[in-house]
This record gives structure tokens, C-alpha cells and sequence, in this order.
């Protein structure tokens, strides 16, 4: 009996899938619940498991866009296909008379390939003519002192390269002629096409909708991390030994987001149809380069949570995003996001908000630079901050607002601990 194994339902938003790879192969013996391929969406990778044990037989390729419900494969239930039989001992031994035609071709054979092993007279061995080939002799100038006038290797060795005539010279009044120009070599200038992904695709078509559909601006500050820098110096051995994770940078712009938007509420809403939806919590989408390109799982309830405890939920989520195993449910949803293009050596950017949300924090890299501290120039590590925001939502009073008391909890990381 054959099963068909369809695409299943993975998302009230997702249409369709890509069969991204096959796990099993054609013909494979699969037991129930292996898994047997991995399907991408818009949004994440799923696994496509097997119903009923039995031999896969594969109807969908790998890069193929399927729709839900779409048939990838069929499974033959049942064990997978036996071996061929062994003969019996008589059907396998040969008959008298069949060792007699065997005997009578074996003879025949041997008498062919010694009658092909006899050279010709003044025909070198194969090692003959390498030497002969290598001294530029002509075979034909040789004689052979081998069987029927074979030419064998020690007469190659004896013969006599010719002597090489000497060219002409040329007329004293004919010029040189020019050595011709070398030609030229444009190097490697190839071209490789590769479809886009699904997530790759929605992607794109989500930040062109958000460039035309929202009222983007970007505000601009900078951060002294030297507070939180010589915190993380002074405690982050005790952090891990009592936590079991990093203390990073993460935690410290996560809480002072939180604490921010409690201050500055609008900054976290979004538009629904015509009405502006606050939220009373914040789930802070954290962006993560994966394998596949970037994504943004989402903390949830950061505002209640201690700086432990959201490197721990910034360690799993990471985890996760590297082995392709985030769920639709742990990357919806976010009410603001932070972005670090600072961990690639950006210095200074303006992000794009990541719809429906209406604002996004641009973190970059940390660098040594002098400023002014209490009339008196000083090098302090610091780092560039941008607000991108939608201004139809969110004021100019607002948003600078928003980053300068980030800015504030920042370089006064005890207000973080304090709640000041």
C-alpha cells in the first residue's frame, strides 16, 4: 500500500513552502517519525517527518516551491525490497559439457593474447619507445637485437640522437624580426545564478514595504561604555560562575530599552488599520545572523526579567537560530528590536523598523575616540546609537527622548540595577 506524505499545515500566514533537502534518499527504508526532509518557509525550516515505516519513493525535488497540502513523497509500507535468492548447488555448478566449452575458450584465449604478444621485426617495447621518443630517434634508424628483430630496450639506450642541423643565418640586412606580444589573459569571469530562498524573498519584500509604507527617520546619539565595560571586567567571572552564562553587552541595552519604553510608551506601538495598539509589556526582537540569512526571535517579557536572565534567553535563542530550529511562534509577535551591526565591525547605520513594529535600536562597534569629560579631553571607548521610528506614530520629542534616557541608563549602569 502507498501513503502520500503531504505538506503540512505550518502557519495561519504561510502558503507555501521550499523542499529545502532531502534527509532520506529515493528508495531509502524509513521507520516512523524519522525525518525524512526539511521544508522552509518565509519564516523558519521545519522538519517533514515519516507517517509509516516503509521505502520512500520521492516525488518533489529539492528547490521545488510546494503549496500546503501538495504530495512530497509517497511511502511503500512494508519491509524495503529483499535480496536476490541464492541459486541452488545445482543450478550453480556447471554441466560436463559446459567445463569442456569453458576449457576449449580458456585455450583459445591464451593462444590469441600470445599471438598478440609477438612484435613485429623493428618494433620497440613500450619501454623502447619512451627512450627512443625522449632522444628524438626514429625507430625505423634502429635495429633490433630482440626476438624477430624486436628493438629492446638496451637498443634504445645505444642508439645515437641525430645530430641537430644548424639553422641559417639569416642576411645581415634583414632586421630581426619582433617576438610576437604574449596575449592576454582576462582572469576568471565567470557568473553563478541562485534562486533566492523563501525567507530570503519575504525578506525583501518586507523591507521595500516598509521603506514606502512607513514614515522612517533615524536619530542619532553616542554611548561612553566605559561604566558598563568596567562592570563586565570587575564581575563577569562571578556572573558565570552563579549563572552559567556571559555577561555581554545585550543584557544592559535590553534593560535600558524596557525601562524606556515605560517612560516613553508610544516608541513600542504599532498601527492596526486605523488605531494605535500600546502595549503594557515588552517582547524585544533581538536580530541573529543564521545560516540562512538573518532573523529576529523574540524575548519575551524582557521588562520582567534580570540581566542573567536575558543572556540566558539571548544564549538559547542564538542556539537555535544557528541549528535552524526556531519556531513561528518564537519570532512573531516582538513590540520593539535590537539590532548590533557593531559585532561586524559597523560603525555607524540606519536600520530598517521591522514591521508592524514602529521603531528599532541600532547598536555598532565600540570605538577608542577623544572627548571632552569635565572640560578636559579623554579617551573613552564609545559607540555610535540609532533610533530608526516611524513618524506617524512616533514625535521627534519622542524619539530623541526615548535614546538620550537609554543613553542615560547606559552610562550609569546602576540606574539599570536600581530602577532610577
Amino acid at each position: 500500500m502507498s501513503l502520500e506524505i503531504k505538506v503540512p499545515p505550518v502557519g495561519e500566514s504561510i502558503t507555501e513552502v521550499t523542499l529545502a533537502s532531502w534527509i532520506k534518499k529515493d528508495g531509502d527504508a524509513v521507520q516512523m517519525d524519522e525525518v525524512i526532509a526539511e521544508l522552509e518557509s518565509d519564516k523558519a525550516t521545519f522538519e517533514l517527518t515519516a507517517t509509516e515505516a516503509g521505502t520512500l519513493k520521492t516525488v518533489a525535488k529539492e528547490g521545488d516551491v510546494l503549496p500546503i497540502g501538495a504530495v512530497v513523497c509517497t511511502i511503500e509500507a512494508g519491509a524495503a525490497p529483499a535480496a536476490a535468492p541464492v541459486a541452488d548447488a545445482k543450478t550453480a555448478a556447471p554441466t560436463k559439457e559446459e567445463a569442456q566449452e569453458e576449457e576449449k575458450l580458456a585455450v583459445t584465449t591464451e593462444k590469441e593474447t600470445s599471438k598478440q604478444s609477438t612484435y613485429a621485426s623493428g618494433t620497440p617495447s613500450p619501454a623502447a619507445a619512451k627512450i627512443l621518443a625522449e632522444k628524438g630517434v626514429d625507430p625505423a634508424s634502429v635495429s633490433g637485437n630482440g626476438v624477430d628483430g624486436r628493438i629492446t630496450k638496451g637498443d634504445a639506450l645505444n642508439a645515437q640522437a641525430p645530430a641537430a642541423t644548424p639553422a641559417p643565418k639569416p642576411a645581415a640586412s634583414a632586421p630581426a624580426a619582433a617576438p610576437a606580444p604574449a596575449p592576454i589573459n582576462p582572469g576568471d569571469r565567470t557568473e553563478k545564478r541562485e534562486k533566492m530562498s523563501s525567507l530570503r524573498k519575504t525578506v525583501a519584500k518586507r523591507l521595500v514595504t516598509v521603506k514606502n509604507e512607513t514614515a522612517m527617520l533615524t536619530t542619532f546619539n553616542e554611548v561612553d561604555m566605559q561604566p558598563i565595560m568596567e562592570l563586565r571586567a570587575k564581575y563577569k567571572e562571578k556572573f558565570k560562575e552563579k549563572h552559567g552564562v556571559g555577561l555581554g553587552f545585550m543584557s544592559f541595552f535590553t534593560k535600558a530599552v524596557t525601562e524606556a519604553l515605560k517612560e516613553w510608551p508610544a516608541v513600542g506601538a504599532r498601527i492596526d488599520g486605523e488605531e494605535v495598539v500600546y502595549s503594557n509589556f515588552a517582547d524585544i526582537s533581538i536580530a541573529v545572523s543564521a545560516p540562512k540569512g538573518l532573523v529576529v526571535p523574540v524575548i519575551r517579557n524582557a521588562e520582567s526579567l534580570s540581566l542573567a536572565g536575558i543572556e540566558k534567553a539571548v544564549a538559547a535563542l542564538a542556539a537555535k537560530a544557528r541549528d535552524n530550529k526556531l519556531s513561528l511562534e518564537e519570532m512573531t509577535g516582538g513590540t520593539f528590536t535590537i539590532t548590533n551591526g557593531g559585532v561586524f565591525g559597523s560603525m555607524l547605520s540606519t536600520p530598517i523598523i521591522n514591521s508592524p513594529q514602529s521603531a528599532i535600536l541600532g547598536m555598532h562597534n565600540i570605538i577608542e575616540r577623544p572627548v571632552a569629560v569635565n572640560g578636559q579631553v579623554v579617551i573613552r571607548p564609545m559607540m555610535y546609537v540609532a533610533l530608526s521610528y516611524d513618524h506617524r506614530i512616533i514625535d521627534g520629542r519622542e524619539s530623541v527622548s526615548f535614546l538620550v534616557r537609554v543613553k542615560q541608563l547606559l552610562e550609569d549602569p546602576t540606574r539599570l540595577l536600581l530602577g532610577v
